[in-house]
């Protein structure tokens, strides 16, 4: 009986050291699924703080982004302006050109054309004083020649 007993008190024992076991083996499964659940609660965490940072990241991105854009809206139309105008300085200038040629050229044809045209005034000044000299002149033979007539018809009488 002894022995019985000794198997009993041992297998008591042993279901008491087994339940101990059991326990700490409980004890530990349970802490390491804390821990487990733990680490799974803080790697959320962390994962929802970088997806916020990467949304914040991406927002910012987005405005960068746009800032670039109205940057590049500010100096193209500059650009685009300014290109503009000087094309149309060059096309001015390639039509000033022939138009100043062509001013260059009508120019000396009016002052040679003033030239002769202020010849030919004199010229017909001169005529015109010769004429009134031969006029004169004519007038004063012709009155020369009415007096001896005069004279003439007045000798007769």
């Amino acid at each position: 009986m002894k022995s019985l007993a000794s198997v009993s008190s041992n297998g008591g024992r042993l279901s008491t050291e087994e339940n101990e076991e059991d326990e700490k083996s409980r004890s530990v499964i349970s802490s390491l699924q804390a821990r487990e659940e733990e680490i799974l609660r803080k790697k959320m965490e962390v994962k929802e703080k970088v997806e916020l940072q990467l949304g914040r990241a991406e927002e910012e991105s987005r405005r960068l982004a746009q800032i670039w854009e109205e940057l590049e809206e500010l100096t193209d139309p500059l650009r685009k302006e300014v290109a503009i105008v000087r094309k149309k300085i060059d096309i001015a200038n390639k039509e000033l050109k022939p138009l100043g040629q062509s001013c260059q050229k009508k120019e000396k044809e009016y002052k040679e054309a003033m030239e002769a045209f202020n010849e030919k005034n004199k010229e017909k000044a001169q005529l015109v004083a010769a004429l009134m000299e031969m006029m004169t002149e004519s007038e004063r033979l012709r009155m020369k020649k009415l007096e001896e007539l005069s004279k003439n018809i007045e000798s007769i009488h």
